[in-house]
């Protein structure tokens, strides 16, 4: 979201002396009404200025944030359509016009076009689904044929293509869970007393407040999908149009909702780094080093020094003394199989997310039901087995009666 202008306090842009220390790059250069932007884009211009770090002699560092954007980085893994022109001015982005469709009927389509693709993707992703859809329009060519190629090439594995560069270097700075909450939970307060409100004020006046009259804001492209501006959506559209009491509600869901999403998105992070940085398959997979950073009075000896050590090492082409993280990877599980569960009337994807959600509240609840009435059904079937016999036992006594008077007559 730093590429787009504004919003620095919700987007923690480094600051204008930050940046006098330290030449910083992809900062605030694409216009907020673009809506287009995609990692293509990202990865096109990115990738432009590495090779120009490289040819100066120098070593580029990439931060982040969005961990999709560094893989693009790192990993020949994006697929590129037909190039866009990106302006103000209005262009079809055939992804967005897919994406106004129902997600269903997109699925549907796709299975068509591209049933490899479609059977590995959720019919609720709409997004992935009319990505997928998109790459088929614009090349003719499925989705899951590009990624076949990219996973043949030389260096390449599972998860993608070969690297994009050679001998990288991961540094993962890392806390315990605890600790991050609390520290993200004061980064929120720290941005609120930085004038986090006035910045949304201005940005919703300037670029949103009409979209919203027109019930047209969308919350899912550009940067109005940063995290923090749609969670105060409610309090900046009825400010100064309601009582006080319920504007400073609003305001404390809105700060609410905002620390719970960014402590969601940092797990989020984290389970990335785990899953396709640090269990990923295949021989291109760079080593990653783990920098506690827990207790910030440790921060030279356990995270500045440590991480000098590694670059430092790389760069003259040794092993460092540091151990890069390991976590082992299980050839056999598959992350796109496909499951129903007509129990729970949901489609899983991955071996893994099936393992959870048969062992899930939701699922054992459904499970535990079931049961329930196929026992009832069972008891009602045996019950209705068993009444006949009733009806027909006074009749069965009445003849055992007979017979028995019959039998004495004839004594």
């Amino acid at each position: 979201m730093q590429v787009y202008e504004g919003l620095d306090i919700i987007t923690n842009k480094v600051s204008a002396q930050e940046q006098r220390i330290c030449r910083h790059h992809m900062i605030s250069f694409v216009d907020p009404l673009v809506t287009n932007y995609t990692v293509v884009d990202f990865r096109n211009r990115a990738t432009a200025l590495i090779e120009d770090i490289f040819a100066r002699d120098k070593i580029p560092i990439v931060v982040g944030g969005t961990n999709y954007y560094i893989e693009s980085l790192l990993w020949k893994v994006l697929v590129n359509t037909k190039p866009q022109q990106m302006g103000t001015e209005k262009v079809i982005d055939r992804k967005v016009e897919l994406e106004k469709e129902d997600g269903l009927v997109l699925h549907k389509r796709l299975s068509q076009v591209d049933p490899e693709m479609a059977a590995k993707l959720h019919p609720h992703d709409k997004r992935k689904v009319a990505r997928s859809l998109q790459v088929f329009e614009e090349t003719g060519i499925s989705h899951s044929e590009f990624l076949h190629r990219q996973h043949t090439e030389e260096g390449g594995g599972p998860l993608g293509g070969p690297l994009k560069f050679s001998n990288p270097c991961i540094l993962w700075l890392h806390a315990d869970q605890a600790v991050l909450d609390k520290r993200l939970d004061k980064r929120v307060d720290d941005m609120l007393a930085a004038g986090l409100l006035e910045e949304l004020r201005d940005f919703h006046r300037r670029y949103n407040q009409k979209n919203v009259s027109e019930n047209s804001q969308d919350y899912q492209h550009g940067i109005f999908q940063s995290i923090g501006f749609k969670e105060f959506h409610e309090y900046l559209i009825t400010e100064g149009k309601c009582t006080l009491e319920t504007s400073d509600q609003l305001l404390k869901k809105g700060i609410e909702a905002l620390k719970q999403v960014t402590k969601r998105y940092a797990r989020k992070q984290n389970r990335w780094v785990k899953n396709r940085f640090l269990s990923r398959p295949g021989p291109s997979v760079p080593p990653v080093y783990g920098l506690e950073v827990s207790d910030v009075s440790k921060w030279e000896e356990s995270v500045l020094k440590p991480a000098l050590e590694i670059v430092q090492s790389f760069i003259q082409g040794r092993k460092p003394i540091a151990t890069p993280i390991k976590m082992p990877y299980n050839e056999a599980e598959n992350k796109r199989s496909y499951h129903m569960c007509d129990l729970c009337d949901r489609i899983i994807i991955g071996d893994r997310e099936w393992a959870a959600h048969i062992k899930s509240k939701s699922h054992l609840k459904q499970l535990k039901r079931r049961r329930r009435l196929d026992s009832d059904a069972a008891n009602t079937i045996e019950s209705q087995s068993i009444s006949p016999d009733h009806d027909k036992e006074p009749k069965e006594k009445g003849s055992s009666g007979q017979n028995e008077q019959e039998l004495k007559c004839s004594i």
